[in-house]
């Protein structure tokens, strides 16, 4: 059967189905059968699923992520959209270029770099808290390391951890499948709350600079430019809600598929990481819109269509990857797409290396013995993919 209108080959899925949600690579694998782009019917979409086609896309300038024609959004959700209308991963040039450069002359390597020993100390920290008997990885670890790192990247105090873990949650839950009403109000509730926080936190630190991100983003300037207070309350948010859910799920899935693949306690070398990056990433969905008529992979997307392209099925595509399906850490080093490709490669993409090397690290070396308690659980999150729990023993 051919898909409506480009007549791709169709596929069904429904990405809530609970088999998907636990493994979507046996869905990938179909879907790459059928050819490097296909319809999902369930999205009313065309995804490239190959390695070839979801890169060709993504490091394509004719391919962007704000639609030709402007949407607006139901009155109800414009407090989230209002936010989204700043952040960078939502933007093209020229905003886009002159939001990311501001940026990063604050969110520099060097910045980034310091934190690896406050990474380590605060990985002891959160284990030395843990309980002598079993106990959930995700809730007790993966999920508090990211997200105390940014706070105290952004000078916001620990103590805010809590609302911002809470926001955090909301406002990700418009990004997944098949969100329900009450995902959306939670998600505008939220928001509201983090910008509120955020406008008189940005204006303190307007008349009390500190060395924190925020302070630096105030300072940061480029040919007479600098950034709106609107545009850093979005940077913030996109910092911590891309940043810390992607860093939880990464580290959970790391932690998962070493302990099930006999692997964990090696060190955490930058094969090791990169692998399992590519072999089970946080992110699986990133979609764009075509701004021509553009050949991909032989096929005319038209002007103004959305495509998905679907991070997870490329990291295990065979026509790029020897025996992609097999978890191998000696594997050779090869870009993968985990962290996206071309104009909106993850900012976050070394400060989320560095916590999950130090993380696995020191993990292995403080809990060489642990091990599983019960078979892990994946959250219906997609197109995120992460666990809802990991038990495990020390």
């Amino acid at each position: 059967m051919s898909g409506d209108p480009l007549g791709l080959p169709e596929f069904r899925q429904n990405p809530r189905d609970i088999g998907f949600v636990q493994d979507p690579y046996p869905a990938y694998d179909r879907m790459r059968a059928l050819g490097p782009l296909v319809y999902w019917h369930e999205f009313n979409m065309p995804c490239a699923v190959s390695h070839a086609s979801v890169n060709a896309i993504l490091r394509d300038r004719r391919f962007g992520r704000a639609p030709i024609e402007p949407v607006t959004p139901q009155a109800r959700l414009a407090p989230f959209y209002a936010v989204e209308a700043h952040s960078m991963l939502e933007l093209e040039p020229p905003r886009h270029t002159r939001l990311r450069g501001l940026v990063l002359r604050a969110f520099t390597s060097r910045r980034i770099a310091a934190l690896a020993p406050e990474i380590e100390a605060l990985s002891h920290r959160l284990i030395d808290a843990l309980p002598e008997g079993p106990f959930d990885l995700i809730a007790s670890f993966a999920q508090p390391l990211p997200v105390i790192i940014i706070a105290r990247l952004l000078g916001v105090p620990e103590a805010m951890v809590p609302d911002l873990l809470r926001w955090s949650h909301a406002m990700v839950g418009m990004y997944q499948a098949g969100r329900s009403r009450a995902d959306e109000e939670s998600a505008v509730a939220a928001t509201t709350e983090f910008v509120t926080f955020l406008r008189d936190y940005v204006a303190q630190r307007r008349s009390d600079p500190r060395d924190d991100l925020i302070s630096h983003l105030i300072a940061a300037e480029e040919s007479g430019e600098r950034l709106t207070t609107d545009e850093m309350i979005s940077t913030c948010i996109l910092l911590l809600n891309a940043g810390h859910e992607a860093t939880v799920h990464s580290l959970g899935n790391a932690v998962k598929t070493l302990l099930e693949h006999g692997r964990f306690g090696q060190q955490a070398t930058e094969a090791l990481v990169e692998e399992c990056l590519r072999f089970d990433p946080p992110l699986h969905l990133f979609a764009r819109w075509a701004y021509d008529d553009i050949d991909v992979m032989g096929r005319i997307i038209p002007k103004g269509t959305q495509v998905a392209c679907l991070l997870g099925a490329a990291n295990r595509c065979p026509r790029h990857w020897d025996t992609p399906a097999h978890f191998d850490p000696a594997r050779p080093i090869r870009p993968h797409l985990g962290f996206g490709a071309g104009l909106h490669f993850c900012l976050g993409a070394p400060l989320a290396r560095l916590e999950l090397q130090i993380a696995l690290d020191t993990l292995a070396s403080r809990l060489p013995r642990l091990r599983l308690t019960q078979a892990p659980v994946y959250a219906d999150i997609w197109h995120f993919h992460g666990l809802e729990s990991l038990g495990v023993t020390p």
